[in-house]
């Protein structure tokens, strides 16, 4: 059900001969350009009625507009069940308890007595929020795309999520519930790369954005690389992944229902156990086969997932190896099941999210943690981020010099300016003094 990769006995090699021995999907962002860059000229062109054909192809709808009415918007949340309204409410809770500490203040150095640079935080002026709607639903992308965008000061928020041919065109109601329940009203039944593509150019429906954030296929991926300069992007999300780092001490029970946790997104999910233990190893092997008879998308998604190529269990020598192994693959989860879980946690330099010990499980983040789940994916934990208030945020540099604490420097601005062959640079600060560099 799911293969070994062994790097025991020997040296484990260095940088990215190391990640080249470690599982990953393949996930093509730049064979699907061409494939997108015709539905987004075509948005470009058409505006929503590109839009409408392009999900009427392959949403298998055809919608009126793309605009979602207020009324249904208010319908979904009074359909909504109290039990599902509660959880959302309480997930929407505790990510506002989180990001609302992240918020950054406008803070003024005084570089020289005269001088200071002030770097001030501006939110971005429009957002769009792109949701998933294939194969799950996915409100808790609602809430984790809305809550930062929102705490961070965001003006014009707007979420775009496929059509639904099961309710009448519309997103799937329990999304629009949740954007109800976080006060947005600006909905578009729009999916895949054609969403982008409204986002980025507007249509006579939808205001261009500044920035599109939100998980999606390999096809609003490649939207987001080809339109990236037109807008901004927070990352090129791939499938979903989860490593956990695991030795004797960790319940075969709990990896593998955490394994099989992600392996339930899409057949091509990652899940991936490094250990030292041969003994849990087999355990989790012996553990994954009830564990996934016994729950749903078992031939359609788990399966293929454990089976791919992008999971396995790592074998390694010990616990400090590891930890070479997991920060080498960079997983967008990463679990700690260890007896030092803790204090190995804080040497990880690269994850997404890490979860500590057996009670914080990546389904915890995945919902009610008050943690973001829009990760980094594809190893690009190693230099990226998670979604936060600081995706929403710009700093800007406010420079206010006087005329002596410019005098002072002329100098040295000059004798730059012509080590680098701009003497116009230096010749611009001479300018106010007369043609010429004020003595000292």
């Amino acid at each position: 059900m799911i293969s070994r990769i062994d790097l025991r006995g020997n040296a484990l090699p260095e940088g990215g001969a190391l990640r080249d021995l470690l599982p990953r999907a393949e996930f093509d962002v730049e064979a699907a350009l061409e494939t997108v860059r015709p539905i987004c000229e075509d948005v470009r062109h058409r505006g929503s009625a590109a839009v409408i054909e392009w999900g009427e192809k392959f949403d298998g709808v055809r919608i009126d507009s793309i605009r979602v009415p207020a009324a249904a918007i208010a319908e979904a949340l009074e359909r909504l069940e109290p039990a599902v309204r509660a959880a959302l409410e309480e997930s929407i809770r505790r990510a506002r308890l989180v990001h609302r500490e992240q918020r950054r203040t406008t803070h003024t150095t005084q570089v020289v007595p005269g001088g200071t640079v002030t770097e001030k935080w501006v939110p971005v002026e429009r957002v769009g929020l792109y949701v998933p709607g294939g194969r799950s639903v996915y409100p808790s992308s609602v809430v984790m795309n809305v809550v930062p965008a929102q705490e961070a000061g965001v003006e014009g928020i707007a979420v775009a999520s496929p059509p639904q041919k099961d309710f009448d065109g519309l997103p799937h109601p329990t999304i629009l519930a949740a954007c109800a329940l976080l006060g947005v009203d600006e909905v578009y039944a729009a999916g895949g790369a054609q969403a982008v593509a409204m986002f980025a150019y507007g249509t006579a429906e939808c205001l261009p954005v500044n920035l599109v954030t939100g998980p999606g296929n390999i096809y609003v991926a490649a939207a987001k690389r080809l339109l990236k300069g037109r807008i901004g992007i927070d990352a090129e999300a791939g499938p979903t992944e989860i490593a956990i780092l695991a030795d004797s001490t960790a319940d075969p029970v709990h990896v593998a229902a955490d394994l099989i946790s992600q392996a339930e997104h899409d057949p091509m999910a990652a899940a991936v156990l490094v250990t030292d233990s041969e003994e849990l190893a087999a355990a989790t092997e012996a553990e994954l086969k009830p564990q996934v008879a016994a729950t749903k998308h078992i031939t359609d998604r788990i399966e293929p997932a454990l089976a791919g190529r992008q999971s396995a269990i790592v074998l390694v020598n010990d616990v400090e190896d590891g930890l070479k192994v997991v920060d080498a693959y960079a997983a967008e989860h990463l679990e700690i099941q260890t007896a030092d879980a803790a204090a190995l946690a804080d040497r990880v330099r690269n994850a997404g999210a890490i979860f500590v010990g057996p009670w914080a499980p990546v389904s915890l983040g995945d919902y009610c943690a008050g943690s973001n789940h829009v990760l980094p994916t594809g190893g690009c934990a190693c230099h990226s981020s998670g979604l936060s208030v600081q995706s929403f945020l710009r700093g800007i540099h406010i420079v206010d010099y006087t005329r002596d604490a410019l005098a002072e420097v002329t100098h040295h601005v000059v004798t730059l300016a012509e080590a680098e062959d701009l003497p116009a640079h230096g010749a611009a600060l001479k300018a106010r003094f007369g043609g010429e560099v004020p003595q000292q």
